[in-house]
């Protein structure tokens, strides 16, 4: 059974997808007007520089976007002033503007359409000749426009292909018209995680809680078209809906670099500036006898919870996997399958490589939003960015729901909080907002800033002794005011 679970807090949205009672992938999506991977612009072209093969773009923000002067582009003779779609691949970075092509996609579940290029492309994972054949012949090349069939093409039937075929074109017609008419330059085609996301959902049997949002929730039940599959339900409690059905506890265990397997193995999840590193470990797992086969158990069980990991923190670029050694070859095979097994739900994000000669395994994943990291953490100012801290925003939204949990539950009113003093002048800034954001405001508070805490803790106060021991820590009512 797969639950599907949609928090939505004022600027974020969270996505969180299990699998039979396991966490299986993590999403999230800050609202920003700040250009997003896969966003399209109509663009008008502000400068060419040959000498850096660069093309300058006024796309409506106050950053230009700019693009590589391809021979392609010199052929026909793009000029200053010349306004054209393009898609975002790279998002801003410091002064730097989005980076973006003039060939566009626009997605389908299981067709995509390239503007700018031309002909019929069909899936490498597709190897069944006759497969490929009939989707050679479903349809003819359309003029300025590539047809590339994906994976889950095959399987679809042909009026599945040829309906989503026509709702693609459709599309493409209307950004045309966009961009022939419209008199503004800048977005016209959202990329948001969440539409992608349902968009591409299968049709498996599915359960999706979302927040009490009655917006939200059409919005939600429109991108999966009236599916008979899926059920729907409302989340309406205070606490937030990760809190509440467990998954935020499991969220706050990817921030640990070791990940135990029950074979008593263990993997370490490493990030360089270049890279991220997976390496395999037997750890406790030495009692067996064959010590061949104590290997292949570890790294078969290590494959397959390395590309859950990969799923759930959202890793992307390359990815680098040292399993332990193995002396058999023929060992290798099952292992890299297993691998392969546990990211095959990417669909087509991911790819796999064969063994190097050092016996490390490579994966290249395309860029799929924030890795969680992102979303959870920041940069230590004291330590000069040499370590990360919880953002303080996620640490207000845990306590947040510890108290309104204690208070629902037990009808508790006052609270001693000790938090990292690491925060201390941030919060102390605006202590009215820390409140606020805690839904301390009507209740009593507590506060102290120490070292050696990881984060933060709660602790309900029921008896008077506790909060007269408390008490050189209670915020004063005139502080709230």
């Amino acid at each position: 059974m797969r639950e599907i679970f949609v928090e939505k807090r004022e600027e974020l949205i969270r996505i969180a997808v299990k699998e039979n009672g396991e966490l299986v992938e993590c999403l999230v999506e800050e609202e920003t007007n700040e250009p997003q991977i896969g966003e399209i612009y109509k663009a008008r072209v502000k400068n060419i520089i040959p000498g850096i093969n660069s093309i300058f773009l006024d796309i409506g923000l106050d950053k230009e976007a700019y693009m590589y002067y391809s021979e392609e582009l010199k052929r026909v003779g793009i000029k200053k002033g010349q306004e054209i779609l393009v898609e975002v691949l790279k998002e801003p970075l410091g002064n730097k503007g989005a980076k973006v092509s003039n060939k566009v996609n626009i997605l389908g579940r299981y067709i995509v359409l390239t503007m700018g290029v031309e002909g019929i492309t069909i899936s490498k994972r597709i190897s069944d000749l006759e497969e490929r054949q009939r989707l050679i012949n479903l349809t003819k090349p359309i003029k300025g426009v590539e047809i590339v069939f994906r994976t889950e093409s095959k399987a679809a039937t042909n009026e599945e292909l040829l309906s989503e075929l026509n709702s693609l074109l459709e599309k493409k017609e209307e950004m045309e018209k966009k961009l022939r008419y419209s008199t503004t330059i800048g977005k016209i085609k959202s990329n948001s995680m969440i539409i992608r996301f349902f968009e591409e959902l299968d049709d498996r049997k599915t359960s999706i809680t979302a927040d009490d949002d009655d917006e939200f929730f059409e919005n939600i039940k429109g991108l999966t078209k009236g599916n008979n599959n899926f059920e729907f339900k409302f989340y309406e409690g205070k606490r937030t809906l990760f809190d509440y059905s467990g998954i935020e506890k499991e969220i706050l265990k990817l921030r640990h670099k070791k990940v135990n397997l029950q074979c008593g193995g263990y993997i370490v999840i490493d990030k360089t500036e270049a890279m991220y590193v997976i390496d395999v470990n037997s750890g406790k797992n030495i009692k067996g006898r064959d010590f061949n086969k104590t290997i292949m158990q570890t790294n078969l069980e290590a494959a397959k919870e390395v590309g859950r990991q990969i799923r759930l923190r959202n890793l992307s670029g390359i990815i680098v996997v040292d399993f332990i050694d193995m002396r058999d070859e023929n060992q290798k095979v099952p292992v890299i399958k297993a691998l392969k097994k546990s990211l095959e739900a990417d669909k087509g994000n991911v790819k796999v490589f064969p063994f190097t000669e050092l016996d490390l395994i490579q994966i290249s994943r395309k860029r799929k939003g924030k890795s969680i990291y992102e979303y959870l953490e920041e940069p230590c100012r004291k330590c000069k960015s040499n370590g990360f801290l919880l953002k303080l925003s996620y640490i207000e939204n845990l306590i947040r729901n510890e108290i309104i949990k204690c208070s629902n539950e037990n009808s508790i009113k006052d609270f001693y909080i000790e938090i990292d003093k690491n925060y201390e002048d941030d919060i102390k800034e605006d202590i009215v907002k820390f409140l606020k954001n805690i839904d301390g405001l009507d209740k009593e508070v507590y506060l102290n800033f120490v070292y050696d805490i990881e984060g933060y803790r709660v602790e309900p106060l029921i008896f008077v002794s506790q909060k007269e021991n408390y008490q050189k820590y209670k915020i004063k009512t005139i502080e709230k005011v």
